[in-house]
């Protein structure tokens, strides 16, 4: 029956239905490549590794601290996804083309039957809107984004000045030319599409900015942008977990790299703050002169430019040689910073089961967006056998 119906409502409501399950499907992808992040990095709770600021190395780190923080930015995004999901699985039908009808229609019935949270209540708002697609294309960026970030890194990692992993070969090729060649072709192509994910966010803005209510036929041409924006993540999303769970990683290399460029220059700094009450600026600088001798640091050698920068002797104020070398050690560096979010391995291991019992969490509430779905579904089909017996 056509009778109060209008394409408006019901493209609106197709729209809804079909992106509804492109984010469920989604949910499912990031919690897998989550997981996958999180059991690499219980591997590696003591895999040291250089921490990197400015792409300069900074300070020792793990491989599992790493790993995390990559999670933890995912995490928000499976956030930023569900959060979107309230606001797509809301029915539009009913509005018909914008001024709703005056057949007797119930709304909340069609509601009910087609799974859908809630109403679009304005009838004219329901046809005209798509800022859940603008919401949703924007979600989709900031995960293209972040899996850019780290399609970036396997791609530096894997190089031959790096070498801290390699990557199977399903996910790397040849040179056409040059055979010794192994090339990371999926990390980049990954790369390269978030500007797919970027394009659709900018086209939806631009077709919907200044649009008067209710209904234009602009929006003809904003559907076609989220489809092949979420295409684009889910496909990337599953790639990402697979480059990170048959990644070959070299934890020889990352702990030989944890230690160059002076990375243990803060502990040493903060030791001599700790040991002998001077002041954090004056370490600063008493470690400043010490890294540019390019060498590594004694107790005669910290003394000899502590007597120029203070006047006297760090070993007189109770420095020890033993002291110099725990600051210097990179295990000793990272197992002393053990404060929340830390790399030290034993609160790497809270944070990580932590993380576990979230991840299942989340694993329930995608189960019960399925199931309120499915049901919802199969009550339809059961309605409409029941109707056609009549």
């Amino acid at each position: 029956m056509h009778s109060g119906r209008s394409r408006n409502d019901e493209v609106a409501t197709c729209i809804r239905l079909v992106l509804r399950e492109e984010l469920t499907g989604l949910l499912e992808e990031i919690h897998e490549l989550r997981q996958t992040l999180l059991t690499l990095a219980e591997k590696n709770t003591e895999t040291l590794m250089p921490g990197f600021t400015h792409m300069q190395h900074a300070q020792p780190t793990t491989l599992a601290h790493h790993l995390c923080a990559h999670e933890a930015a995912l995490g928000r995004d499976f956030d930023r996804t569900q959060d979107a999901y309230s606001r797509v699985n809301l029915c539009p039908l009913g509005a018909a083309a914008f001024a709703s009808t005056g057949f007797n229609l119930n709304r909340k019935r069609t509601q009910e039957l087609l799974g859908f949270e809630g109403l679009l209540e304005n009838s004219m708002d329901a046809v005209s809107t798509r800022d859940f697609l603008i919401e949703c294309a924007s979600g989709f960026t900031n995960l293209m984004i972040n899996l850019s970030r780290m399609a970036e890194e396997l791609v530096i990692w894997s190089s031959s000045e790096f070498n801290f992993i390699e990557l199977d070969d399903m996910y790397a090729s040849t040179s056409s030319i040059m055979p010794q060649k192994k090339n990371p072709d999926t990390a980049e192509l990954m790369r390269g599409k978030t500007g797919v994910a970027v394009g659709a966010l900018m086209s939806l803005i631009t077709i919907c900015k200044g649009l008067p209510l209710s209904y234009n036929r602009d929006l003809q041409e904003a559907t076609p942008n989220i489809w092949r924006s979420v295409e684009t993540v889910r496909a990337s999303v599953r790639v990402m977990k697979g480059m990170i769970k048959t990644m070959k990683v070299h934890p020889e290399v990352l702990a030989a790299q944890s230690v160059t460029g002076f990375t243990t220059a803060t502990e040493l700094a903060d030791t001599f703050v700790r040991e002998t009450g001077i002041p954090f600026r004056t370490a600063h600088q008493i470690v400043g002169m010490l890294a540019r001798e390019m060498e590594k640091p004694n107790l005669e050698k910290i003394d000899s430019v502590a007597e120029i920068v203070l006047g006297e002797s760090l070993s007189s104020r109770g420095l020890t040689e033993k002291m110099v070398k725990e600051a210097l050690n990179p295990v000793s560096n990272v197992k002393r910073r053990k404060i929340a979010g830390g790399p030290a391995p034993e609160e790497m291991r809270n944070y990580l089961s932590k993380r576990q019992t979230e991840l299942e969490l989340n694993r329930q509430e995608i189960a019960t967006l399925k199931d309120i779905t499915d049901s919802a579904f199969e009550n339809l089909l059961a309605t409409v056998n029941e109707y056609r017996k009549a």
